[in-house]
């Protein structure tokens, strides 16, 4: 009995041993991910969020912000856009000595409390252990006397000295005990794995490679770790094979699309560059028995909300398990967007974008591994989701949920099932004028929780040059009717603010919410008798009812935020529609637009006056009769309790005051009826972008000056080391054609003047479908090259900037046939071939449709 006894409680111990070591999720003989609880596949989504480190420690430290408060304010965010991953690459810079000894400091301490943090919302994580470069970017590099600071990338992990610190750091790290959770990083469940290092750089032999990782193993073996360790395949091509012999369980890759730093907001339909995700090297032994992962991805430089569930279904497609955006903005930096000028994610700032990133991670749950949904543009629907270029809209229409990134006109699927609506704009679910994004979940049968944020404003681009001093974004904090047409609420239903300091009480009448101002209410439908005491601090799913977060509003009462684009060429006589987003702390009592033709000492000035179309839009129609042939030269000023604010700059004051000294106008060209459509001249010489095709090159930039007798020309060299290049030149043409479409309708021939012609070369014009038309450029008469529209053939679509990872494809290959619509043009794009080493030119003036 004695010896039975002992020996079941034996196996018990054994029993709970073994629980305590199994990791969270195992990697099958087939690669794929699996709870080691259910068997099932696992499937995660989220961010990286570099808070703890580097810049963004210093900048909230720079404006005074308390870190953690902050950490809970962000992954309180997290939760609501449905996250359930997260990734970050350490600094182990911040966090080693010379010698690879891990510090216990502040650096550590708030990722141990981050990792707490996303604990209580049921998000898992995966660690990469260094990134061996410095903390400095955007700023200077910081001096730490971290142990990779003494070694070059490209070497550290051949350089026998280093790899032993690097031992010593890895070990130390994944036996770090989490004071906040009591557990050690290798024993934490919700850490489910490691990555060695962050975008290794392997220069030498394959054995160093192979020899270091197995190293790196072995350390992590011994320090007791059992959990899947992960390693980066997507860098150091000509390694691949080594990469994939050694025993760890899962690789990792990246994707930017669009490339990085482009130093400006990009336009246009890049769904062609998110068709799908190939690997070129699938076919090597051991590919099929690795885990994959994505441990970075974003549509960087883009402000748009349609390419994340784009790109998560050829991730899906691709097999992916773990996809992690890179890397959403703290909240309180946010406004400046300085951690990294490329990237800008944020619920409360870019609302658009977030809702989208909802959707992508729902679309991460539900969408199987490795099914295909066609080639583009028919995978733009798949699985209950669908992306939209022309729309800017992600969605996502289920029974259960109706999720939307921008307004929509689509009708849910069942509206008497749905359980949940999130989304910005207009619906058939809501009507709503702010700008914020709005969360409405079903708690039980006529009980709802409403969560609004407020309204964010653009007043600069998020992706130029980044300063602590300059802001991208605007919060407002105005009041708005908001209605809401869901069967189970129904028409009458009681409105009661529960998050701290809102205590709105209301009954509605016809769905309408009066005056909603951001923050979380209870809905409940009138006669309806819950089945669920529900108090402000009731926990539902992973946040707490009561739960708010949302930065504070613009204090700046003096002045609005004018965002305006005027029409860069028109026609003379017809009417000039212009369009302004005006916001401030309250609305102007009035909003006059003043042209360059008024006077001081005039007692009638003639002006328009801007209306309020719909939240913060204002327009106003100048006739047709002021619209003449040159420069149409206005102002947009604001009028609020007697304080007058003058735009573009925003002084104070009016064109009519005496002492008005500014001179800076909104400007637009006016052509005849009738006249070309000019796409590129030579004051537009800084629009044009260059690239290489397959890699990059040596590009020369020069003005000519061709005066008195000629305008400027621009002449552009390449050299490139690639064998059989290929030189670009492209130009946004949107703003050339918006307001020219009545023209563009007659126009046949597509012209360019050229002062130097290579041999072979294509002008092309590129849709807003993503397509591309091209035809070869004949021998110039007179130095013009005269192309019939008619001639155009569709081509392949070259895409650039060059996407990241390098093996991405660089052409899209459309399968579908569109025929070519001149109204529907946005880039121009001339092309030709170059030779290795050898210097290619283009000397080029005007180009225009006549």
């Amino acid at each position: 009995m004695k010896r039975n006894l002992a020996a079941l409680i034996g196996c018990l111990f054994s029993t709970l041993v073994f629980a305590q070591q199994t990791p969270t999720v195992f990697v099958d003989g087939n690669g794929t991910m699996r709870w080691s609880d259910t068997r099932k596949e696992a499937s995660f989504f989220g961010v990286n969020y570099t808070l703890p480190f580097a810049h963004a420690y210093r900048a909230t430290g720079y404006l005074g912000v308390d870190r953690k408060k902050a950490i809970d304010r962000d992954v309180y965010h997290f939760a609501r856009l449905g996250l359930n991953a997260y990734r970050i690459h350490l600094w182990d810079v911040e966090l080693s000595d010379g010698d690879g000894n891990l510090i216990q400091n502040k650096h550590l301490d708030l990722l141990d409390y981050l990792i707490s943090k996303l604990q209580e919302r049921g998000i898992r994580i995966v660690l990469t252990a260094q990134t061996d470069f410095g903390n400095g970017y955007p700023e200077r590099n910081q001096p730490t006397g971290g142990f990779s600071y003494k070694y070059d990338k490209c070497s550290v992990h051949s350089n026998p000295e280093a790899i032993e610190k690097q031992v010593r750091y890895i070990s130390q790290l994944v036996q770090h005990v989490n004071p906040y959770t009591g557990k050690a990083y290798e024993d934490d469940p919700y850490i489910i794995g490691f990555e060695i290092n962050n975008e290794p750089c392997h220069a030498g032999t394959q054995e160093e490679t192979r020899d270091y990782i197995v190293r790196m193993l072995d350390a992590l073996k011994q320090a007791g770790n059992q959990k899947p360790v992960f390693y980066n395949v997507s860098h150091n091509l000509q390694q691949t094979t080594v990469f994939y012999s050694t025993d760890i369980q899962g690789t990792t890759f990246q994707w930017y699309p669009t490339g990085l730093v482009a130093g400006h907001t990009r336009k246009g339909n890049f769904l062609p560059y998110v068709d799908h995700y190939p690997i070129p090297f699938s076919d090597v032994k051991g590919f099929n028995e690795k885990a994959k992962l994505v441990y970075e991805f974003d549509p960087a430089d883009l402000l748009y909300s349609y390419m994340y569930p784009a790109m998560v279904r050829s991730f899906r497609t691709a097999g992916f398990q773990w996809i992690t955006q890179f890397a959403y903005d703290p909240i309180d930096l946010a406004r400046f967007n300085t951690e990294y000028q490329t990237h800008f994610l944020n619920l409360a700032y870019v609302p658009h974008k977030a809702i989208s990133l909802k959707i992508a991670a729902e679309a991460a749950y539900r969408l199987p591994l490795n099914k295909s949904y066609g080639e583009y543009p028919k995978d733009t629907v798949f699985g209950g989701f669908r992306v939209s270029y022309l729309q800017d809209l992600s969605e996502l229409n289920s029974p259960e949920k109706f999720w939307y990134s921008n307004n929509t006109t689509t009708v849910p699927v069942d509206a008497k099932k749905l359980q949940s609506v999130a989304g910005c704009g207009q619906s058939p679910v809501v009507s709503y004028e702010g700008t914020g994004a709005y969360f409405i979940d079903k708690l039980e049968n006529g009980l709802w929780r409403l969560e609004v944020m407020p309204d964010a404003m653009q007043v600069s681009d998020p992706f130029a040059k980044p300063s602590l001093k300059k802001e991208v974004v605007r919060i407002y904090w105005e009041k708005w009717d908001m209605t809401l047409h869901l069967p189970d609420l129904g028409k009458n239903f009681s409105v009661t603010g529960i998050n701290q300091g809102n205590h709105a009480r209301s009954e509605t009448t016809d769905g309408i919410i009066r005056s909603l101002k951001p923050g979380v209410y209870l809905l409940q439908k009138n006669g309806k008798a819950l089945s669920h005491k529900w108090d402000p601090d009731s926990p539902w799913k992973n946040i707490r009812l009561d739960e708010y977060v949302a930065p504070e509003a613009c204090s700046d009462s003096s002045t609005f935020t004018v965002f305006h684009q005027p029409a860069k060429t028109v026609e003379a006589g017809k009417d000039l529609t212009i369009q302004a987003v005006i916001a401030g702390t309250s609305q102007p009592d009035s909003v006059l637009i003043y042209t360059d033709k008024i006077s001081f000492w005039n007692d009638h000035n003639s002006y328009s006056k801007m209306e309020r179309t719909r939240s913060y839009n204002y327009q106003a129609v100048i006739p047709a009769s002021k619209i003449k042939e040159g420069t149409f030269r206005y102002m947009i000023v604001t009028f609020r309790n007697g304080q007058k604010r003058t735009f573009p700059t925003g002084v104070k004051g009016s064109p009519l005051d005496w002492d008005f000294t500014d001179s800076h106008y909104y400007k637009t060209e006016v052509v005849p009826d009738g006249s070309v459509v000019m796409l590129l001249a030579p004051e537009e010489f800084n629009n044009i972008e260059t690239f290489t095709m397959p890699e990059w090159s040596f590009t020369r930039r020069q003005i000519i000056d061709n005066s008195p007798v000629e305008k400027k020309t621009l002449k552009v060299s390449f050299k490139s080391k690639d064998e059989h290049p290929i030189f670009f030149l492209r130009k946004d043409i949107r703003e050339d054609v918006v307001h020219r479409q009545d023209q563009l309708g007659k126009c046949t021939h597509l012209c360019l003047y050229l002062k130097k012609m290579p041999e072979g070369l294509h002008a092309c014009l590129i849709t807003s479908d993503g397509y591309t038309y091209t035809a070869n450029c004949p021998v110039p008469e007179n130095g013009i090259v005269r192309l019939p529209l008619n001639e155009l053939k569709q081509t392949d679509t070259a895409l650039l900037p060059h996407s990241y990872p390098v093996f991405m494809e660089k052409y899209f290959h459309p399968s579908t046939e569109i025929t070519f619509s001149i109204n529907h043009i946005e880039s121009i794009e001339l092309s030709f071939d170059g030779e290795k080493g050898k210097t290619g030119e283009i000397e080029i003036g005007s180009i225009w449709l006549e």
